[in-house]
């Protein structure tokens, strides 16, 4: 009777088209609502209220670059014509419908929370006020200041016949000033732009916590710029402009024309326009026509426009009461517990696991350092995706090669909005001496992987770190990330011919361990996938536990959903794009997504597979999207050790287990916060991971 149900089951599993477009949602709607969850955090009582003017200002931030880039994609789309349907089977048009709803309410939603939040900081004696509100005393000091600091530096620009309208950069802040000569009718326009670039979009009154905004100033003196002229209105406004790139990889110099491609970028079409709530429908009407915008491109905002500069300000002294309690990263709890004499023999010793930003990123500093400066090491071999102006892994390179190693750095310089950085970085690199390529034609190189190696009494060894976060130091201290140092002999073979693979003319090699995309990444996950399925068959248990940042392939989440349907237990822990829609009756009943939002950007890609009690347990650099699977180099590494699989279940489990910072995702694509029900233990998973830390603790080993 056993076995016929289980005939049956495998029979209605094989006749589901697990393809359908409706058991798909929207990539851009769903990021939207991602973003959604990311100001949810500044209503939270639980976070400090500095901390959630920050979140407020990263929900900005987001948005910018969402519309440089998607939703500027989604505007050539509509350019092109052509008949093209997204995953869910949206058209262009209707993914722009769906986009613009959801953003205007959005931006709706960042004005009452800004709202709510400026008037909180009044009770802490912040105050946000116009200069209309100041004193005789305090106009005067305003006055000079405006004379001295500001009015040098600004250009005003009048927009007629013999001025067209000027060019204003992406994200800069601007005033539309309307006016008029008193003996004429004729209305002229003029823009100042706001150097909120040069001198911060704040200035602080002397001797006070009051703060007003520049344009408020700029507004205010306005009339020092048009003598002779009324003015009849200021109103400030901001572009947002196109800045994805087309770069030809056919071409001898790739940085040259990553360079030329970064110029148009900032010439980009606009592709939205931020104007205050108080702009007359005349300026709203010229602002349109000149840039070219449609009535859905424009957002009206009732407070301050473009309110990413908020984060900086999170940063204002004497409030420390007011943010997260500091938490210093620990040493690596694995690498302290090896006392060894140097960092070499710790590794040879067994593998260690590294968690950002619970453990300190200084370990893998100091692991690049300590080889740059030993004699007995001969070449260090990097990849590096983004990298932190200021690195000290740079200045380790550079060290290295003056030291007479050899150094090869493959430096990916289409990092999107790091890329005239790597240009800089990978420059002086070379001028040290390093060996710095550039990656595989056609493809990003995202991949995370460092490879020493060193003469030894017994002969050549390679030390590997391989990593699911780049090699940045300062979002190491933001970013949740797992690395791993490894000696294994199989694991640094296949370093060799990685990189071998992607500095030199080779056929892809035959690996040992590591799982690289596009070659092999997305076909070793499918097989996992099966392999689940198979054990729910035979009606053993079968479990998956995934954690990534996106999850957009479409014959992932089939395959997902095939597994599903056959009984396999899934968890899926996804921070922002999710296209797969959970709780569908047939085919997703048995996956359940959530979204970590909290403290600390949710990064690491963990992968759990039961595989009947064996435990296949991996660490990515790769999410579970098209373009990480078919269009960039990523590595897949297998996790050998039992107690370090003990260790990343732990980490996933605690996750699993949040019902404080936790998002649970419901088959219509919405999102509801988890509650932490009667009679049960609050988690918190960043919070429980930096008190385990603190403690010395390694999860999972009790």
């Amino acid at each position: 009777m056993k076995k016929k149900k289980e005939n049956e089951q495998e029979r209605a599993v094989d006749v589901i088209d697990f393809h359908k477009r409706e058991y798909y949602l929207n990539r851009e709607c769903t990021w939207l609502k991602f973003n959604q969850r990311v100001l949810r955090e500044s209503l939270s009582k639980e976070n400090p209220l500095l901390e959630r003017l920050r979140f407020i200002a990263i929900t900005c931030s987001n948005l910018d670059e969402f519309f440089m880039i998607r939703v500027a994609g989604l505007k050539h789309l509509l350019e092109s014509g052509i008949d093209h349907h997204d995953i869910s089977g949206l058209t262009p048009r209707g993914q722009m419908e769906a986009v613009s709803c959801l953003a205007h309410n959005q931006i709706h939603d960042i004005d009452r929370c800004l709202r709510l939040i400026l008037a909180e900081l009044k009770g802490e004696g912040i105050h946000f006020i116009s200069p209309t509100d100041l004193t005789r005393q305090q106009e005067l000091w305003l006055t000079e200041f405006f004379e001295r600091e500001i009015y040098p530096i600004v250009t005003p620009m009048a927009v007629d016949p013999s001025h067209p309208f000027p060019f204003l950069a992406s994200k800069s802040l601007n005033l539309a000033v309307h006016l008029k000569r008193h003996e004429e009718e004729d209305i002229r326009l003029a823009i100042l732009p706001v150097p909120s670039a040069i001198l911060g979009r704040l200035i602080k009154l002397p001797d006070t916590l009051h703060f007003l905004y520049l344009e408020d100033v700029l507004s205010y003196f306005a009339s020092r710029f048009f003598t002779g002229y009324e003015i009849l209105e200021t109103t400030p406004f901001r572009i947002t402009r196109d800045a994805d790139l087309d770069i030809r990889e056919d071409v001898d110099d790739l940085l040259t024309e990553v360079e030329k491609s970064l110029e148009k970028r900032r010439k980009g079409a606009a592709v939205r326009l931020e104007i205050a709530k108080s702009t007359s429908a005349e300026t709203r009407q010229i602002l349109q026509k000149e840039l070219e915008l449609e009535d859905g491109d424009i957002y009206t905002i009732q407070g301050p426009l473009g309110a990413a500069f908020f984060s900086s300000f999170a940063n204002i002294e004497g409030f420390d009461h007011l943010r997260y309690k500091p938490f210093i990263p620990r040493p690596s709890i694995e690498l302290a517990a090896r006392k060894a004499p140097d960092i070499w023999k710790a590794i040879r010793e067994g593998d260690i696991l590294l968690h950002h930003p619970f453990e300190s990123f200084h370990t893998v500093e100091q692991f690049i350092h300590t080889a740059a400066y030993d004699d007995n090491v001969l070449a260090i071999k990097q990849t590096l995706y983004r990298v932190s102006s200021k690195s000290p892994i740079i200045a380790a390179l550079a060290a290295a090669a003056r030291n007479g190693k050899q150094v090869t750095v493959l430096m990916e310089v289409k990092a999107r909005f790091d890329e005239e950085n790597n240009i800089l970085m990978a420059r002086l690199l070379e001028e040290a001496g390093c060996h710095v390529i550039y990656g595989i034609l056609g493809l990003k190189t995202h991949s995370k992987i460092t490879m020493v190696i060193r003469r030894e009494e017994d002969g050549i060894r390679r030390y590997c770190h391989l990593a699911t976060g780049n090699y940045n130091g300062s979002t190491a201290k933001i970013y949740t990330d797992v690395g791993l140092l490894t000696c294994d002999n199989e694991i640094g073979m296949d370093g060799s011919r990685f990189f071998n693979f992607l500095s030199g003319f080779s056929d892809p090699p035959v690996w040992n361990k590591l799982i690289v995309a596009p070659l092999n990444l997305r076909e070793t996950i499918m097989a996992e996938i099966d392999q689940e399925i198979r054990h729910a068959q035979n009606g053993e248990k079968a479990y998956i536990a995934a954690k990534m940042n996106s999850l957009l392939d479409r014959f992932l989440i089939a395959k997902l959903y095939e597994a599903s349907a056959a009984g396999v237990k899934i968890d899926l822990i996804v921070r922002g794009i999710c296209v797969l829609r959970p709780g569908i009756k047939g085919v997703s009943e048995n996956i359940h997504v959530r979204s970590i939002v909290g403290r600390f950007l949710e990064h690491s890609r963990i992968l759990y597979f039961r595989n009947g009690g064996k435990d296949d347990v991996f660490i990515s650099s790769a999410d579970w999207m098209p373009r990480n699977l078919n269009n960039r180099v990523e590595l897949m590494i297998p996790v050998a050790g039992k107690a370090h699989k003990r260790r990343l279940r732990a980490i996933l489990n605690t996750y699993i287990k949040d019902n404080k910072k936790a998002y649970l995702m419901r088959s219509d694509g919405s999102y509801v916060r988890a509650s932490c029900r009667k009679g049960s233990t609050p988690v918190a998973a960043q919070n429980f991971l930096m008190e385990t830390a603190i403690k010395g603790e390694v999860l999972g080993q009790k």
